[in-house]
């Protein structure tokens, strides 16, 4: 099956295929996509729901879905030549349009965040004109980037000026670092497995004052403990960097998908069989 083409105005269209032989061409599948995914994640994500293989759950794409040629000169240097565009399999285009202008091509992203599309599906922009059907005739439609078929808002309700502050200083590291100088051990007493610790470990309020006297003692008396912005957010960051330094990259991803709305979305589809609701299956 056709996974993407490109064309250009002076390029031919040229079409990538699927080989025979997929390792996982049955089964439920589930997406994740949101504005920070690009190019190639795009294409995949476009080919899969075009051809009604799975479903993308969260925000719209990033919209990154230009071809481009690099021209090496003598002295060294080089250009890169925009040649063509990359279509989903459908005929959707993938890259942003340039049709307000470049200025407003390059803050696109951010204006996602004034004009309230991370929040709201309702407020993403679609070219109603450009409908495009999948073979089991849902209606997808262009407008740069990849359309989830489930919207996720984005998680804005967790984070702070002061937690940002605390982030680039990154001073939620040097308080575990600390923390399992004393206490790495006695954590791997008592949890034997990655498993036990995601399931098991809570930063209790203890923790928190611990780490707000650590954030005095640095500086940073301004923390309020009361802000329940804070408090969750801290407890992700503590919860998860302890995971990682105690155990391994896994545990901390492990740590950190307990939180994350669009996973959590995911696994309800699952449950609820959204796929057979939206007749992909």
């Amino acid at each position: 099956k056709l996974i993407v083409y490109t064309e250009g105005q002076h390029q031919p269209k040229r079409e990538t295929f699927a080989t025979n032989g997929g390792k996982f061409s049955n089964g439920d599948l589930i997406l994740l996509l949101d504005e920070n995914s690009a190019s190639a994640s795009e294409i995949v994500a476009g080919a899969i729901q075009d051809w009604d293989r799975g479903l993308i759950i969260g925000r719209r794409s990033f919209g990154k879905g230009l071809v481009q040629r690099p021209i090496e000169f003598e002295d060294g240097s080089a250009m890169r030549l925009t040649i063509s565009r990359y279509y989903t399999p459908t005929g959707r285009c993938i890259q942003q349009p340039y049709d307000d202008g470049y200025d407003a091509y390059k803050n696109e992203h951010k204006a996602r965040e004034s004009t309230g599309e991370l929040i709201a599906r309702d407020s993403i922009k679609v070219f109603d004109s450009l409908v495009y059907l999948t073979p089991k005739n849902r209606r997808l439609y262009a407008g740069g980037g990849i359309l989830p078929d489930v919207f996720v808002p984005a998680d804005t309700t967790t984070y702070s000026n002061e937690v940002d502050l605390i982030l680039q200083e990154g001073l939620y590291y040097g308080y575990v670092l600390q923390y399992l100088r004393q206490n790495q051990q006695l954590l791997l007493d008592i949890y034997e497995s990655t498993n036990d610790f995601v399931n098991g470990f809570e930063v209790e309020e203890a923790m928190i004052q611990d780490f707000n006297n650590y954030l005095s003692h640095r500086g940073m008396v301004s923390f309020s403990i009361e802000n329940p912005r804070n408090i969750e957010q801290t407890k992700r960051q503590l919860k998860s960097l302890i995971a990682r330094f105690a155990f391994d990259y896994n545990a901390y991803f492990r740590v950190l998908i307990e939180y994350d709305e669009d996973v959590i979305t995911a696994r309800d589809a699952f449950e609820k069989d959204t796929m057979q609701e939206l007749g992909l299956k």
